[in-house]
């Protein structure tokens, strides 16, 4: 009989211990290391009061989504000057040459001061589709990829 306790006693000890402590208060799934939506790295209005700097790309991809109409993502690896600079990817609609230009850069708050250290990150920001064509994207002035929609 001692045995038997022992056994529900871990079992409801193992059940309470994977309870959340509120059980009112929602659990969230989400990663708190979850990476910026598309949408953060859109220059905005707000934008206004910040300085612009520089952005250090490592290596750019244009991906190709198997979907129809075509998709195409744009990867880009590098490394912002410190951890208070905000990315920004300003993309523009294709020319009359079809030649799409991308502005990759940083914004800063000259004011606050911060820690001298480069920070990392890999952003994947889709593109979109585009009609029927040849294009070339050209990510801060220098021609990446060239490929067909």
């Amino acid at each position: 009989m001692k045995y038997f306790q022992s056994i529900i006693f871990l079992l409801a000890f193992f059940i309470a211990a994977c309870a959340p402590n509120n059980p009112e208060q929602p659990v969230s799934n989400e990663d708190p290391q979850t990476p910026p939506q598309t949408g953060d790295y859109i220059p905005s209005p707000a934008d206004g009061g910040l300085t612009r700097g520089e952005v250090f790309l490592d290596s750019t991809d244009l991906l190709t989504l198997e979907s129809y109409p075509l998709q195409f993502n744009l990867t880009l690896k590098g490394n912002l000057p410190t951890p208070c600079h905000q990315l920004r990817i300003a993309v523009n609609p294709p020319d009359t040459e079809n030649k799409i230009v991308v502005d990759v850069y940083s914004l800063v708050n000259p004011g606050e001061v911060c820690i001298q250290v480069l920070d990392p990150f890999e952003v994947n920001y889709p593109l979109g589709s585009f009609p029927q064509g040849t294009y070339s994207l050209w990510i801060n002035g220098e021609m990446v990829a060239e490929f067909e929609a």
